[in-house]
This record gives C-alpha cells, sequence and structure tokens, in this order.
C-alpha cells in the first residue's frame, strides 16, 4: 500500500515542482520588465516637452505641470494632467515642503492667478522643522524643477514679445521696399 502512495505521490509533487518553477520564472521576468520600464522612465526628458498641438481654447491659453501632493518632483511632472489652464490664470505655481535633511515631503503644482503668486520664496517653519518653497513662472509647462532656496524660489516673468497688427507691419517694412521697390528703381 505504501509503494502504490509513493508512486501516486510522486507525479504530485512534480506537477507542484513545476508550477513552482514556472510561477519563479514568471516572476522574474515581471520584475525584469519592470526594473527596464523604471530604468527607461527616469530618462524623461522634461525640458525638451513640446507644446501641444491641440487647439488652444484662447489666445495665450497655456499648460502646467498639475499634481497635489506628489511624493517626488519626477512623478509628479510624469504624472501631470495634460489639460489646457483656465483663462483667469496666468502662471504656474510650484509649492515645494521638504524636511530639514532636504527629504520632499509634498510637491503641488498647478495653475496659479496672479495673486497666488505673491508670496514666493522659502518659509521655515520652527514648529515642524519643515520647509515651504514656492515659485511662480509664466509660460508653456515652465515649471519642471522644484524651488529649494531662495536662488529659485522666484516669480519668473517673461516678458513675451506680443505682436499686434500694428507691429507686425514694421519688421517686414524693410523685406517690403528690398522686394518691391528696388526693382522699380
Amino acid at each position: 500500500v505504501l509503494q502504490r502512495h509513493m508512486n501516486l505521490a510522486w507525479p504530485v509533487l512534480e506537477i507542484t515542482m513545476l508550477l513552482l518553477c514556472h510561477a519563479l520564472v514568471v516572476a522574474i521576468i515581471q520584475i525584469f520588465i519592470i526594473s527596464e520600464n523604471q530604468a527607461f522612465a527616469k530618462n524623461i526628458n522634461f525640458y525638451n516637452v513640446r507644446p501641444p498641438l491641440d487647439p488652444t481654447p484662447f489666445p495665450n491659453s497655456f499648460k502646467c505641470f498639475t499634481c497635489e501632493n506628489a511624493g517626488d518632483n519626477y512623478n509628479c511632472n510624469r504624472w501631470a494632467e495634460d489639460k489646457w489652464c483656465p483663462q483667469n490664470t496666468q502662471y504656474c505655481l510650484t509649492v515645494h515642503h521638504f524636511t530639514s535633511h532636504g527629504r520632499s515631503t509634498s510637491i503641488t503644482k498647478k495653475c496659479a492667478s496672479k495673486n497666488e503668486c505673491h508670496f514666493v520664496g522659502c518659509h521655515h517653519s520652527q514648529d515642524s522643522e519643515h520647509t515651504e518653497c514656492r515659485s511662480c513662472c509664466e509660460g508653456m509647462i515652465c515649471n519642471v524643477e522644484l524651488p529649494t532656496n531662495h536662488t529659485n524660489a522666484v516669480f519668473a516673468v517673461m516678458h513675451a514679445q506680443r505682436t499686434s497688427s500694428s507691429s507686425v507691419t514694421m519688421p517686414y517694412l524693410p523685406v517690403f521696399v528690398w522686394v518691391f521697390v528696388l526693382p522699380l528703381l
């Protein structure tokens, strides 16, 4: 009887071992794939983000990296919502909370009005030993970096050249004269 049970147990044991080996191989492959994806994802260049091709909802529309209470800047930028900022906003705001050792505790990025950008800079809280740095910038997805000190926690405004119908004709006036009037002489 014992011999008969042993004969039945070996195939079950072999099948169990095969299933365990198969599960181990699948787990190793999945870990490899996940680590490869993370390695490629860490190489995303957020500075080379091109403006969107979809039509703008209103003149001078822009987008910002947006996240709320993200753990780090990379994940905030990587998973930021891709949507146009509301018309009542003009800037991109970044609020960075970190410990006295420089470890990020939360990052919030969003579209902001001029009123929300009045209080930029860094403020250290004596109670919680945390620092909050706020910065604002103007331009399409300009809030890539995190403010970490008074040097980069600023209100960065680019003075974009906006063209009106009167200023458009001025740069082209010399070209117009050169192309059309000069051949007549």
